[in-house]
């Protein structure tokens, strides 16, 4: 769950609970953003042996924090050394991935509270994010889904940089977040969560940056390219996991365009929010705690991400 990314009480209220998509609106879903060629990096079920950072994590257990060969940003946003990735057709794009919220950001109550200038607002530094009712939390989630699409993403020659790999106390703030990806001129950034709205609200959507010019914020260069690669991510998602987008979001799109996220107000390239799911939903928080499925959602986002790079 993104800073601010549910919505108000008051918006949910108003909102008519509609059932997710069928599988033909799915395939509309496609269909209209000319998803051909979905699946080209595989979605198939991860193996649960091995070690290392991209080994994934049981369901409701603390993700390990990453080993040496980890390309994550330093705390001034620069790229420490890692493994290079490969010399894959995409060598020389860069992607940033953003793992959100922390693992220990619970332990940090008073220092994520911290309020930031996100250029049109101010908002706390960051938040402990969501879990599902039996306790999978949110930051687990998102690590164990972002190294999956890192290890997808090397094979195609990407260089990654991930904001946090478990190797903070907490945080990094949402302004930090975004200017890693500036920092690292990233040719596009993902943010991964997954959403905290009430049962039977189901199903993915993208966020979108909306336009915002103030303070430290400008993303009127970023959104038009941004558009594309929510519309490359949300294609690429819905084929790799079959998960409808959200019935409860923008009419079923699966897309949302936000002004108060400070992660994409502050970003100077490409980013999008990903929500991959609602996680107080039982049908959907079946699927965020396989690992199985853990491993389509990467697979979808690297798809998604690849797609653009190659525009």
């Amino acid at each position: 769950m993104s800073n601010g990314s549910t919505p108000p009480a008051s918006r949910r209220r108003a909102r008519t609970f509609r059932p997710a998509p069928t599988a033909p609106a799915v395939l509309a879903v496609l269909a209209a953003l000319g998803c051909a060629g979905c699946g080209a990096l595989g979605g198939g079920t991860a193996s649960e042996g091995g070690s290392g950072p991209d080994r994934p994590a049981a369901a409701g257990q603390h993700t390990p924090k990453a080993g040496p060969d980890d390309d994550t940003a330093s705390k001034d946003g620069s790229r420490e050394r890692g493994t290079a990735a490969g010399g894959g057709p995409l060598k020389g794009k860069v992607v940033v991935i953003d793992p959100g919220h922390n693992p220990t950001n619970r332990d940090h109550t008073a220092e994520i509270a911290r309020q930031v200038d996100v250029g049109n607002a101010r908002k706390e530094c960051d938040t402990t994010g969501t879990s599902t009712d039996a306790g999978y939390a949110e930051a687990d989630f998102t690590l164990d889904v972002a190294r999956r699409a890192r290890t997808l993403l090397r094979k195609e020659g990407v260089r990654v940089v991930f904001t946090q790999d478990g190797d903070k106390p907490y945080g990094p703030c949402v302004d930090e977040r975004a200017e890693i990806g500036n920092t690292a001129h990233a040719d596009a950034a993902i943010s991964i969560h997954a959403d905290g709205a009430g049962a039977g609200n189901r199903g993915f959507h993208v966020i979108r940056p909306g336009v915002v010019h103030a303070g430290g914020a400008d993303t009127r260069k970023i959104t038009g390219p941004s558009r594309d690669l929510a519309d490359h991510i949300v294609g690429r998602f819905v084929a790799a996991t079959g998960s409808a987008p959200a019935n409860y979001i923008n009419d079923g799109k699966g897309l949302d365009t936000r002004t108060d996220l400070g992660g994409l107000n502050l970003s100077r390239v490409p980013k999008v929010f990903l929500e991959c799911g609602n996680m107080r939903d039982a049908q959907d928080a079946a699927h965020l705690t396989d690992p199985a499925w853990r491993q389509k959602a990467a697979a979808g986002i690297a798809e998604g991400l690849t797609g653009f790079l190659r525009r």
